[in-house]
């Protein structure tokens, strides 16, 4: 199985994913690894939710961990994170939501293969739908994350 290397963080959160994703948004703190290096959700973005931000931000932090900084050869697609469950941890006039996501992905080029394979052949009657679908899930990476969110001081 891969392994995939925690993003420093000395790289600022605020300014790396607006550097990578182009997106500005209101955090501060660490890349929520563990508690104490929580991010920091200062404001929300116009009409989103803080589940849909935590969401957001787990997600750009996988494609970080699992595409942008792999060599060529270790990069993952079709990254998928999907909320398995949250805890509301309450200590020192802190709010910290503990959340644990699945992350699904395909190794890069088998993902683009899986893609080109179903475009040439999902209208023909030869095309096998089910076998190309249990291909797809065989080779699918499925890994648990957690990410810690201090939602304290939310605007």
């Amino acid at each position: 199985m891969s392994s995939f290397q925690q993003i420093q963080n000395s790289q600022d959160i605020k300014q790396t994913l607006n550097a990578t994703f182009n997106v500005d948004l209101s955090l501060d703190g660490g890349w929520g690894y563990i508690q104490e290096e929580a991010t920091i959700i200062e404001a929300l973005k116009d009409g989103m939710s803080p589940t849909q931000l935590e969401h957001m931000i787990v997600t750009m932090r996988t494609h970080l961990e699992m595409n942008i900084i792999q060599e060529k050869t270790n990069r993952y697609a079709g990254i998928n994170a999907n909320e398995k469950s949250r805890e509301s941890l309450h200590t020192d006039n802190t709010v910290i939501d503990k959340v644990s996501y699945e992350i699904t992905a395909i190794k890069e080029d088998l993902y683009h293969a899986f893609v080109k394979e179903y475009k040439e052949g999902y209208e023909s009657e030869a095309f096998d739908l089910s076998d190309h679908f249990r291909r797809r899930k065989e080779a699918t990476l499925i890994r648990e994350v957690v990410h810690y969110f201090d939602i304290t001081h939310i605007k």
